[in-house]
């Protein structure tokens, strides 16, 4: 008689490594880690934290180091690079050392709360999603510490591109997410966007290729530490990728 595998059996070999792409993160990054620890470990989930530094001339890998002393190198996985080289890079560069078979992406910069992780976890494992994305346009999510210009610039780019792609999920541009890790890999296989706009052309191909999407509402709060990085030049960026995405899908 053939051997079963029971539904725990199947939640313990489950394993989330989470991908957190760095970059000036110095004074963020002791407590994302603390916040991610605190969640995953109070949820019984398995996990690793990759953090991919991309050259962080403030320091950014001496904290990291110090942090994987503290928590311990099964938890704590350095991954650097010698130089910036941009958001999806930084996730190939972070699957390629993942040891899970579910890579959850988020900013390093506080914006993201690890408390939202649980949910993602069990909207996923309820429907058997190929991928989990926290939106802040429905059933709660917020934003939070952003003045009106950027509002307004994050709404107006939204609501651009659900007029245009109909991507069937609310909030496009957001970067905090669960996949599937061989979902995701295809996924980046099929992107050719970088920056701003990766995340976007990413739920754009999830929904082209027919994977399952989910929402989890989150509440995103502007960074403390340090300044943000989206300026002028990711706008223009913008722009150009969602009017390529609505003349090639």
């Amino acid at each position: 008689m053939a051997a079963t595998v029971s539904d725990s059996e199947i939640t313990k070999s489950d394993k989330y490594s989470i991908l957190l792409p760095t970059y000036n993160e110095r004074e963020n990054l002791p407590i994302i880690i603390w916040l991610i620890i605190k969640y995953l470990d109070n949820s019984g989930h398995d996990y690793e934290v990759i953090v991919i530094d991309d050259g962080s001339p403030d320091g950014t890998l001496e904290v990291a180091k110090q942090l994987q002393k503290i928590y311990g190198s099964d938890k704590i996985v350095l991954r650097p690079r010698e130089k910036k080289l941009g958001l999806g890079t930084a996730y190939i560069h972070g699957i390629k050392h993942a040891t899970g078979n579910f890579i959850i992406i988020m900013d390093a910069d506080l914006s993201h709360h690890p408390k939202f992780i649980p949910n993602f976890i069990e909207l996923q494992k309820k429907h058997d999603l190929d991928v989990v994305s926290g939106t802040r346009y429905k059933d709660g999510g917020g934003v939070y510490g952003w003045d009106f210009k950027r509002k307004l610039i994050s709404r107006g780019a939204n609501f651009i591109t659900q007029l245009l792609l109909r991507p069937g999920a609310s909030d496009l541009t957001g970067s905090f997410r669960l996949y599937k890790k061989d979902i995701l890999q295809k996924l980046i296989d099929s992107c050719v966007s970088k920056g701003y706009v990766f995340q976007m052309e990413m739920i754009i191909r999830a929904r082209q290729l027919e994977y399952t999407i989910g929402e989890v509402p989150i509440t995103f709060v502007d960074r403390v530490y340090g300044v943000s990085k989206l300026g002028g030049s990711e706008i223009i960026q913008f722009a150009k990728a969602l009017l390529y995405l609505f003349a090639t899908t």
